[in-house]
């Protein structure tokens, strides 16, 4: 991923409970020893007991993924959306700093933030997603990342796929097709950018699906803005998308009345969310063979060091290209 190096083999190898813990009381709080590991890989993120208030979420950043300055303009953003009562969760400042450092690992803690799955099958659901999603982009359009990507072609189609096959990652027998089918599928990732033409880029959440969406009785709550970036508008709103053609229409439709009370879209961008998808999926598969050191990798992801995933990845890509080729969903 563009803005990334390479991290050390077992990054987090000193990364223990007292470790974590220490970390959270150098700030100034007295943790009561409850600790519980959250469902996070490319970094590490826990909810931290304190004593007589509610506990703070600690994340771990991975080494040499972003830098200083990147992570702090993540956090900067997320900080002038919560200014804004635009429900991101932002970390806690504290004596005048967002980024901490303990025993050479760098941290950041927020407050816990409780909420449900957003139920994404109801049309109301979507509008007010929407509207929440135009205010993030309305704000993302003041004013660009310095020291963070954007959103590109090349960092997420070619450079990944490069990796993928100069690493030797690809099994020998599937080498041929999985080349052959990539290939044609950067091609028609590049016929759907050129369709769309110049499309304006802006600061992003940019890993927008429901598992970053906790809803509460008040509305959503977006988390995890480690990926945040430039990009089109539309990289925010498709992975909120399922089922046929039929239902994402409908369900973008829905987003979009929401959306476009604070925000005005441009439809030239609906060429470019199979592209995306396409992209992201060569991209994941890149991401797991970078991170296959880190112990963490091969116990959740066991399936992936194997033949079987990548004949899925040929299917998938294959009915990617088909998907791009049949043209974008139409608003109703």
């Amino acid at each position: 991923m563009a803005g990334e190096a390479a991290g050390p083999r077992r990054p987090y190898a000193d990364l223990t409970p007292d470790c974590v813990l220490d970390a959270v009381e150098s700030l100034g709080f007295i943790v009561d020893g409850r600790l519980l590991a959250l469902n996070s890989y490319e970094n590490r993120v826990y909810q931290v007991g304190l004593d007589a208030t509610a506990p703070v979420i600690a994340k771990f950043y991975r080494p040499g993924r972003w830098s200083d300055e990147a992570i702090t303009e993540e956090h900067a953003f997320m900080l002038a959306l919560s200014e804004r009562e635009i429900p991101a969760v932002a970390p806690l400042v504290i004596d005048g700093h967002s980024l901490h450092r303990h025993r050479g690992y760098r941290f950041s803690l927020t407050p816990r933030c409780g909420g449900r799955d957003p139920e994404l099958e109801q049309s109301e659901t979507l509008i007010r997603i929407g509207r929440f999603i135009a205010r993030i982009h309305a704000l993302g359009a003041s004013q660009p990342f310095r020291h963070r990507p954007t959103l590109t072609r090349h960092h997420f189609g070619v450079e990944p796929s490069q990796y993928l096959i100069e690493q030797g990652w690809i099994p020998a027998e599937l080498t041929a097709p999985y080349t052959s089918v990539l290939e044609q599928a950067l091609t028609e990732v590049a016929a759907c950018f050129e369709r769309a033409g110049p499309i304006q880029s802006r600061r992003l959440h940019g890993d927008c699906h429901r598992g970053n969406l906790l809803w509460t009785e008040q509305g959503p709550h977006f988390v995890d803005f480690d990926d945040a970036r430039m990009g089109p508008a539309i990289q925010d709103l498709w992975m909120l998308l399922s089922g046929d053609r039929t239902q994402m229409r409908l369900q973008l439709d829905a987003i979009l009345e929401g959306y476009q009370d604070f925000c005005d879209f441009d439809p030239r961008e609906l060429h470019l969310i199979e592209a995306l998808r396409t992209l992201r999926l060569i991209h994941y598969a890149a991401w797991l063979a970078r991170r296959w050191d880190d112990p963490a990798f091969p116990d959740a992801f066991p399936w992936f060091d194997s033949p079987r995933f990548w004949e899925e990845q040929i299917l998938i890509l294959r009915e990617q290209i088909a998907a791009m080729q049949e043209g974008p969903l139409s608003l109703l």
